[in-house]
């Protein structure tokens, strides 16, 4: 069989051969690459800010949009601890700055879209999970990481209509709470958190429906079990555990009593 090279292609363009023999080591420097500064992953031009500050689920405020925004004054999100409990090494409770205190803070722009219509590019900024998870040395036994949210009905009045059982709890398996993807965030488009979108300390995952995306972390558990988290308990015809995006989609966004959660950026 006689192969002709393909004309056109400069000599400078061809691989050395020596190169491509290690092709392999060079695509496992690639998956090994620590994530530093910015992280673009769409190219698509940003939201304004006014949107994703206004435009929320975040039922512990209300189940309108705006919600959290109108209802959010009274919410202190200084001074803040996280409690870390279960299967590792570190437990205890830490304070905010403690938490965040050793991690380089970077940005994501992450694209969100939603069960129920709509979308959003947003640029967060926060520490990847897997790099705050490592710290407390979780054991062989944690299988999952479990969250929880504030409680605290006397300044989200949302929780005192009892829409959802609170206080919200999600969880991710092990595997994706260290996917690089994990971000846990502190602020977006360059400034702090606002309470309506989960000051101080949220999760997000941007290849899961946004109702794993939890806000407003209190507590983070090292569990061996998976955990049944508030949306599931809820309404499990419609919110399973899982919550990809790519997944066979469902006939109705997550539903209680009529109304969504949906993205909940």
């Amino acid at each position: 069989m006689l192969i002709k090279n393909s004309p056109g292609i400069p000599s400078s363009e061809i691989t050395p051969r020596a190169t491509y023999l290690r092709r392999r080591e060079f695509l496992a420097a690639l998956v090994t690459l620590p994530i530093t500064g910015r992280m673009v992953t769409t190219s698509d031009a940003l939201t304004p800010k006014g949107a994703v500050t206004s435009y929320t689920n975040y039922y512990e405020f209300g189940s309108d949009k705006g919600d959290a925004m109108r209802n959010g004054g009274a919410f202190k999100a200084s001074p803040w601890s996280v409690t870390i409990a279960g299967e590792c090494a570190k437990p205890g409770s830490y304070a905010l700055e403690d938490i965040l205190k050793p991690h380089p803070i970077e940005e994501r722009v992450y694209r969100h879209r939603c069960v129920e219509g709509w979308s959003m590019v947003i640029p967060w900024d926060g520490i990847p999970l897997a790099n705050l998870l490592k710290r407390f040395e979780p054991t062989a036994k944690a299988k999952f990481v479990e969250f929880t949210t504030a409680n605290r009905p006397q300044d989200m009045p949302g929780i005192r209509r009892g829409v959802l059982p609170y206080p919200y709890v999600e969880a991710l398996r092990m595997d994706e709470a260290t996917h690089p993807l994990a971000l846990l965030a502190t602020g977006l488009y360059g400034e702090t958190l606002l309470t309506a979108n989960g000051a101080p300390l949220r999760l997000v995952v941007p290849w899961k429906y946004g109702f794993k995306s939890i806000k407003a972390i209190v507590k983070i558990r090292f569990v061996e079990k998976q955990p049944v988290n508030t949306w599931q308990e809820a309404n499990s015809a419609y919110c399973g555990f899982s919550a990809y995006r790519a997944m066979k989609p469902v006939s109705a966004p997550c539903s209680v009593r009529g109304r969504h959660r949906g993205m909940g950026q």
